[in-house]
């Protein structure tokens, strides 16, 4: 069977602390930080939702969505980004002329530029750690264990199991791109 890199983050453990966000920039020697930590339904990221007395901050890591039907990959006319295998969406910064093409066309604003302006940077999935059969950086400092690793193509596997047996979604499913990133939703706030 062929391998579906992915990944489930779990909203119910995430507490923002940004800590996926730092281990990309130092897994990438100083470059990275494609992990961005939002807060979902509030207008800032540290503002709470809601109305007093019950407030609450529901935290969204966001990143490269890896997908199936990557629109970064059309939108690159000197072909520099490519979509592997195993789901793996890779950027050759060798190829990348820069155009900027890329940025717009994907829906989860996961493309970057780099700090000179000069190149588009994106999440790699730290394709060389899984290529010594670890985990991503991100996955390994996650300090609330929200982020979870894995093949899902593998019914077996703990993502396949945590996206068939909880409500799983998937960010701007309209987009149609096939997401290789699920997100488990906090649970309801019981009653006071």
């Amino acid at each position: 069977m062929k391998k579906r890199w992915g990944l489930v983050i779990d909203q119910e453990r995430c507490i923002g602390c940004e800590a996926c966000t730092i281990a990309c920039k130092l897994e990438n020697n100083g470059n990275g930080g494609w992990v961005r930590v939002e807060t979902e339904n509030a207008p800032g990221k540290d503002l709470p939702a809601g109305c007093f007395p019950r407030l609450h901050l529901t935290f969204l890591p966001r990143l490269c969505n890896h997908c199936d039907s990557p629109p970064c990959v059309e939108a690159c006319p000197e072909e520099a980004i490519v979509k592997r295998e195993d789901g793996i969406v890779m950027l050759d910064h060798e190829l990348c002329t820069g155009c900027q093409l890329c940025l717009p066309a994907c829906p989860y604003d996961a493309l970057t530029l780099n700090e000179d302006g000069t190149k588009a940077e994106k999440c790699n999935l730290c394709l060389h750690r899984i290529e010594q059969d670890l985990a991503p950086f991100c996955v390994i400092c996650c300090e609330g264990q929200a982020m979870h690793f894995g093949n899902l193509n593998d019914p077996e596997s703990r993502i396949s199991q945590m996206v068939a047996r909880q409500e799983a979604f998937l960010l701007e499913p309209e987009a149609g791109t096939g997401p290789g990133v699920y997100y488990l939703p906090p649970k309801p706030q019981r009653p006071l």
